[in-house]
């Protein structure tokens, strides 16, 4: 092969790459064990149908960041560990201004999408190293670090913070 055909073929790989928009390289795969949150609304990325579905092995995947705070429902400081919503959100090419977030027990609150940009938001799966069950806000947590900033500190905050996710919605 000459230099001229080793071009032409790389030339042609690119180009099939930008015409896939590389869809190829940036499929969801579907979840091996039992999801635990979908996600639908303005999103390229899906699994499911209209949906993304997780599963908790496929969040952990995407990468995972931990901070200690304080919260309003917790004495002591506490260490939370998950998935930034914000590399979530980009990794389904979710596009909107707002959030909706739906609890198993269908409780729902919106967050403003420019929150995850601004501060550290957390899909938070871990509470002090270990999973959080059903009964303690689990299996998802949507936290803030309230002591990041003292803006955070307030109820408008506090009533973003969605324990038991089951689902998301971008708008």
């Amino acid at each position: 092969m000459n230099i001229k055909s080793i071009r032409q073929a790389i030339a042609a790989l690119i180009i099939g790459v930008l015409a896939c928009g590389g869809a190829a390289a940036e499929s969801l795969p579907t979840p091996s064990g039992k999801p635990i949150l979908s996600v639908s609304g303005n999103i390229a990325q899906t699994n499911a149908g209209a949906e993304a579905h997780f599963d908790r092995d496929m969040l952990e995947a995407l990468g995972t960041v931990s901070f200690e705070t304080t919260t309003p429902w917790d004495k002591e400081r506490v260490r939370f560990e998950g998935v930034p919503l914000g590399r979530l959100l980009d990794r389904l090419g979710a596009s909107g201004s707002r959030l909706i977030a739906v609890a198993l027990n269908d409780y729902a609150a919106e967050l403003p999408i420019g929150d995850v940009s601004k501060y550290d938001v957390l899909l938070a799966l871990k509470r002090n190293g270990e999973y959080m069950p059903v009964r303690n806000k689990g299996p998802i947590f949507i936290v803030y670090n309230f002591d990041s900033d003292p803006e955070l500190k307030s109820q408008k905050f506090y009533s973003r913070s969605v324990w038991n996710i089951a689902r998301l919605e971008v708008k």
